[in-house]
């Protein structure tokens, strides 16, 4: 079986930081440049991160202002 994708790997981490509490609704990510150097992966694959996690609505994007956690009761009972 292939091993997942980093960016897949780092946002199942997010997601889980969000289930457990570490991460709360209205929390700001680090940016870009500190995840980057958190997880030791390029731009391209926190960008790639925050894309899927925009798509499940695990987070918001807010230009000029960050990433915020999103409440999870909004995500976790979908389908």
């Amino acid at each position: 079986m292939p091993a997942l994708p980093d960016y897949f790997k780092i946002a199942n981490e997010i997601m889980s930081d969000v289930r457990s509490g570490r991460l709360k609704p209205g929390d700001k990510l680090p940016s870009i440049a500190e995840l980057c150097e958190l997880h030791r992966v390029s731009a391209s694959t926190i960008r790639l991160v925050f894309v899927r996690l925009e798509a499940l609505e695990v987070i918001d994007r807010h230009q000029g202002k960050g990433v915020f956690v999103t409440d999870p009761a909004t995500w976790l009972r979908k389908p």
